[in-house]
């Protein structure tokens, strides 16, 4: 039977934006946070110290027998602190840390306010309901660049967007620690306003539920709320730790939810926001969308009457990548580079871009020169990102999808010999940091994005070209029908990229000391080296300044300026390969 946190991750997942959270008093209680109640009981000792008096050891029998009331939060504020100023100085230890409880990360953000957050920042929860006064959610979702809608008073409600038109809503049904009007005594807690009311219902009744931290015994309005919701639109989840209150068990019955058991809220938000994002990482086309979409692409191919529509077919996809690619997944500032959060971001962008890869393989086979305009177009879309900060290898990374574009556009046209397809791509030169503007090899090639800075990427720290070999690896899984064997893929995966590095040589004005070019696998896979070189030099011998590798992949004006790069890149191979050993 599948867990239940994986059956939600599921359906949360594939029902973005569905669900809210209602969060009770137990997930601020990991951050050392009291409830309304201990707040209310510690103002009752102070108000007995300000008397003179001992309320010990029953202070809100003492409170009642003093006064004849039960112990009410704003009347006991205003007791001892008369001022709006001087009640939020009162109140901020309560819920705001020292700088000794900052360093032992107490009254901070828990694992479960921080994995909400992320799902908040992913776009999958846009509501969390929750009977907590502090803000530790809204300091977790500020990390994340999240300003949400809160929502604690009726007059808020009245001028509030509605729950669609907001990245994220915050209703604190209870109030906030800095207004008196916090709810906390029984009574308070047995009906809602109106407005608060009429909120709630349009939320239980709309969404999904995932409730953790609440008990539900003492919180009589929020419970009607759930009860007189009339429909189940969506399924309810409800974390505990132990069996569930009798009350808790009779909401869950009427939702017909599901008991999810979880140790506590930060286990429960932690593993639900990773299998989330897990999902989200890995999910992709579906083979039959790329098999269309191939098919597509080779119709268009075969006549130029279908030049619209080809152009069309390649723009959507693009826009395709872009639009998966600009999300909050692929944030520039977050997560640190590490090795796990590399891989996930470089299967994030494969996933995305699957169906690219196949259709630019194939159009690199079969492509005449006059079909290669979209691909152009795309090269210059994806290679050309705006400028933006955030971590080096990140910000570089937004250039991979156009990186795998090209060896895959490049392999098919090395595998078919269509040198009249490469000849356009050749030509193109893209603008990088500063406007600057770059031939190919040096601006939508893979060494370029961080070189061996890839090999935090586990299984790869001892590699010399970690990237290519992973980029390769996808690659062929993807148009392993093609080939014969892997080995095959390999050699027309080195022969472009030799290609690539010939082209980079050739703009050096000085190819001998100073020569350099974008290494590669071919740098250590000899054998494919050699060939490649043989088959290069061969067709310099025989078609002279008319070989394609003059006029298509230009990597030299004429036979003599290839040949000295020929001779530059070889010597360029030795110096490297003598730095790697």
């Amino acid at each position: 039977m599948i867990d239940p946190t994986n059956s939600l991750a599921f359906s949360m997942q594939a029902n973005k934006g569905v669900y809210a959270i209602l969060l009770g008093s137990g997930v601020s209680r990991a951050a050392q946070i009291p409830t309304g109640w201990e707040v209310t009981i510690e103002l009752v000792r102070k108000a007995a110290a300000i008397q003179k008096a001992d309320c010990e050891p029953n202070p809100a029998a003492w409170y009642r027998s003093s006064t004849g009331s039960d112990p009410d939060y704003s009347v006991l504020l205003d007791a001892v602190a008369k001022t709006p100023a001087e009640r939020q100085q009162l109140l901020r230890p309560y819920f705001e840390p020292t700088e000794e409880q900052r360093e032992k990360g107490e009254k901070a953000p828990t694992k479960a306010h921080r994995a909400i957050a992320r799902l908040v920042k992913l776009g999958y929860v846009r509501v969390v309901v929750t009977t907590n006064f502090d803000r530790l959610l809204e300091v977790a979702l500020a990390d994340v660049g999240i300003q949400p809608t809160v929502l604690s008073t009726a007059d808020q409600i009245a001028g509030a967007m509605p729950l669609v038109h907001t990245a994220c809503t915050v209703i604190k049904v209870h109030g906030d620690y800095l207004d008196t009007r916090i709810l906390n005594t029984p009574e308070e807690l047995a009906t809602y306003p109106d407005a608060f009311n009429t909120l709630l219902d349009r939320v239980f009744d709309e969404f999904g539920l995932v409730v953790s931290g609440w008990s539900a015994d003492w919180d009589v309005a929020l419970k009607a709320a759930i009860v007189r919701a009339p429909n189940r639109r969506f399924s309810t989840y409800w974390s505990s730790r132990g069996e569930p209150s009798a009350t808790a068990a009779d909401l869950i019955a009427r939702r017909a939810g599901t008991l999810v058991r979880s140790p506590d809220a930060d286990s429960f938000f932690t593993a639900l926001a990773e299998q989330v994002q897990a999902l989200e990482d890995f999910a992709a086309p579906h083979p039959l969308s790329s098999a269309a979409a191939v098919a597509a692409l080779k119709r268009y191919l075969t006549e130029p009457k279908h030049r619209i529509a080809l152009n069309d077919l390649v723009r959507r996809e693009v826009d395709q990548v872009v639009d998966a690619t600009s999300g909050a997944r692929f944030d520039l500032n977050q997560p640190t580079p590490d090795a796990d959060t590399l891989l996930a971001r470089l299967k994030s962008y494969e996933a995305a871009s699957q169906t690219l890869v196949q259709l630019a393989y194939h159009a690199g086979y079969w492509s005449d020169e006059a079909q290669t305009a979209p691909w152009v177009s795309a090269l210059r879309r994806l290679a050309q990102q705006p400028a933006g900060g955030g971590y080096e290898l990140w910000t570089a990374l937004r250039r991979y999808p156009a990186a795998m574009l090209l060896y895959s556009f490049g392999v098919g046209a090395i595998q078919s010999g269509n040198f009249n397809a490469l000849r356009v791509l050749f030509k193109l030169r893209l603008k990088g940091r500063n406007d600057e503007e770059k031939s190919l090899g040096m601006q939508a090639s893979l060494w370029p994005l961080g070189g061996d800075k890839f090999q935090i990427l586990k299984g790869r720290e001892r590699r010399h070209t970690p990237l290519h070999e992973h980029t390769s690896q996808f690659l062929f899984d993807q148009l392993k029908r093609s080939f014969d064997n892997e080995a095959d893929f390999a050699q027309y995966f080195d022969e472009f990229e030799v290609i690539l590095a010939l082209h980079v040589g050739a703009e050096q004005v000085d190819p001998g000391e100073y020569y350099w070019a974008p290494p590669g696998p071919y740098c250590w896979r000899t054998d494919n080296l050699r060939q490649t070189l043989v088959k290069i030099r061969a067709s310099l011998a025989t078609g002279g300044n008319g070989s394609p590798y003059i006029t298509a992949c230009p990597v030299g004006k004429d036979v003599a300026a290839a040949e000295t790069n020929i001779a530059g890149l070889e010597g360029f191979i030795g110096r490297i390969g003598w730095s790697w050993r």
